[in-house]
């Protein structure tokens, strides 16, 4: 009887491929969907993918991307609206190499994509399955295939064999979901891919016990000193990059800034909080040198040295995930004391500390600090407003008329994501953005990011109007007919707004900024003049879309609600406004 049964687990012990497994780990990872771009190295997972189909059998869901950098950014975009990390598959090292640019801005906006790529095949005369077959095999190994994104990734790996596919997900899962979150590596031999494993020999690795790290609080004696530095300030501030995206970290900044009177400076990436709130003190630290004490939180460049200049007796507290940002060689900001945790309960903690100490003058004087702030955010969205009074001319519209005009269009909760680079500020001063994470940005320096997040926002919350805002320079980076057409595939409507000045004003204004009395300038002559005439309408209407050029600014608002009337019909909508030249 028990040979019997022996006998019969053996039988039932099936045999699958690698691929089988690695769909398995990818399951048990929590990964959604497969961003991919899809080569003759992924064979062994297609056919998988076919079986498993056929079988009905759940698996994640495949998104097809004519280009990684779409790829790339959509599986950025979902993660940065959903916190759950994804994957994208890509070919070889030519695919990785197309990819390296988005995962510089993964890391960078710190967000958490698995980026798996297989390797050419190490066999040339057939003795495995998945040998090399084509032309292609034996030009594509290079010597070091994961040096084309090694700078931008927490992980990197090659799978060695099957039978520890499973755990190696895990592996990847742990360390990119784990904060500062980032982007790993993964590479795939095809031979690996092929090979069978009894079902015995392959086994799981629950996130019970092979998770992420859990970031905590800070020490209640450090907790202490700082608000003592606190309760003394006349002039504190608060300066955030990415801490709003916890919508927690978002409410308790609002919270500390109006008891204690902090004015709150929002620096790209996305609204950290909203920008209806009394603190709001813009998004740029002026008059920095007035400050006495000034808190970092979740921030990777809190203003430029060259510009604003910072007071050597101010105390800076630093509260990040990431203090000693070891992804930058150098990182020339102060901070006289670092805490490293989850800001939003650091945040708690230093709320309750104040609370709990605070004085009636403390109160007072916090009181008048943020009455003063209001008075201050009124005056500036005045300001704003006056820049947008003129509507600008035929062929020269100006982009803030176009945005303020947006603005009126939008509900609360529709998202923006505005890459226009040198005019970036642009969107953000005119889109009134009352809900956070509602205005989301690109902190990393490769452009051509916003069409793929627009993507993978829009995947997350297909209920809401997606805008993506670029300049024409940015626009051509975006590889714009792989992005509508995965909008026209999947069903995913966005709205492009192209506002083109005819050039890279990035490229002139450094020039101007390095040599202002140079020849260059004298002549401008500055080598950032593109092609002009151009109808980038075009691009979205070979996807089914609707676009309209816009030249007169008198019609903005009526081609405004078309763009919109489209996407909310289900096409994706481009409007081309022609704005005041470079």
């Amino acid at each position: 009887m028990e040979a019997q049964l022996i006998s019969e687990s053996v039988a039932n012990d099936a045999r699958h491929s690698t691929a089988y497994y690695f769909l398995e780990g990818l399951n048990e990872i929590g990964i959604e969907y497969l961003f991919c771009n899809l080569g003759t190295d992924h064979a062994p997972i297609i056919e998988e993918m076919a079986a498993w189909q056929a079988e009905g059998r759940k698996m994640p869901s495949v998104i097809l991307c004519p280009h990684e950098n779409t790829a790339v950014h959509m599986a950025g975009g979902y993660a940065l609206l959903t916190g759950r990390g994804q994957g994208v598959l890509v070919h070889v090292d030519a695919g990785t190499a197309n990819a390296a640019m988005g995962l510089h801005n993964l890391l960078r906006t710190r967000l958490p994509v698995l980026l798996m790529a297989g390797t050419a095949p190490f066999t040339s005369f057939g003795e495995l399955t998945g040998s090399r077959d084509t032309y292609v095999h034996f030009v594509q190994q290079p010597n070091d295939q994961g040096s084309l994104v090694r700078p931008y990734v927490k992980w990197e790996y090659t799978l060695p064999s099957g039978v520890i596919a499973k755990q190696v997900l895990r592996r990847a899962s742990s360390i990119m979901e784990s904060e500062p979150k980032g982007p790993a590596y993964l590479m795939l031999p095809r031979e690996v891919l092929a090979d069978e494993w009894k079902e015995s020999e392959v086994h799981s690795y629950p996130a019970e016990r092979f998770g992420t790290t859990s970031p905590a609080g800070a020490d209640p004696d450090l907790i202490a000193e700082l608000s003592v530095r606190l309760l003394a300030a006349e002039n504190p501030i608060l300066i955030t990059q990415y801490a709003g995206r916890d919508p927690e970290a978002s409410a308790i900044i609002a919270e500390l800034a109006a008891f204690a009177g902090i004015r709150v400076i929002d620096y790209l990436s996305v609204n950290n909080i909203s920008w209806t709130f009394p603190g709001f003190g813009g998004f740029q630290p002026t008059e920095l040198e007035k400050v006495d004490v000034g808190l970092l939180v979740d921030v990777e460049v809190p203003w430029l040295p060259s510009v604003y200049k910072d007071n050597p007796g101010t105390y800076w507290a630093q509260i990040d995930v990431d203090v000693l940002k070891p992804a930058s060689p150098m990182w020339p900001f102060p901070a006289n004391l670092r805490l490293e945790g989850r800001s939003a309960r650091i945040l708690a903690q230093l709320l309750n500390a104040l609370r709990k100490r605070a004085t009636p003058k403390f109160k007072f004087e916090a009181t008048k600090r943020f009455a003063a702030l209001k008075e201050a955010q009124h005056a500036r969205e005045q300001g704003f407003a006056k820049l947008a009074a003129d509507p600008g001319s035929q062929n020269l519209i100006n982009p803030h008329y176009i945005c303020a005009a947006l603005g009126e269009f939008l509900e609360e909760d529709d998202l923006v994501i505005n890459e226009a680079v040198t005019r970036q500020s642009v969107p953000a001063m005119q889109i009134r953005r009352p809900l956070s994470g509602t205005m989301i940005s690109n902190p990393g320096g490769g452009l051509g990011a916003s069409g793929g997040l627009a993507l993978g926002v829009k995947l997350a919350r297909r209920d809401n109007a997606v805008v993506q805002i670029v300049g024409d320079g940015t626009f051509y980076f975006n590889n714009p007919s792989a992005v509508f057409a995965v909008s026209k595939q999947y069903g995913l409507p966005i709205f492009t707004i192209v506002l083109d000045n005819a050039g890279w004003s990035a490229v002139k204004q450094s020039v101007q900024r390095v040599y202002p009395d140079g020849i260059a300038n004298a002549h401008d002559s500055f080598q950032a003049i593109l092609a002009s005439e151009m109808d980038f309408t075009k691009v979205v209407e070979a996807a089914g879309g609707y676009g309209e050029r816009l030249t007169d600014p008198a019609q903005t608002k009526a081609a405004i609600a078309r763009c919109l009337a489209a996407v909310r019909g289900g096409r994706s909508a481009l409007l081309h406004a022609c704005t005041n030249k470079l």
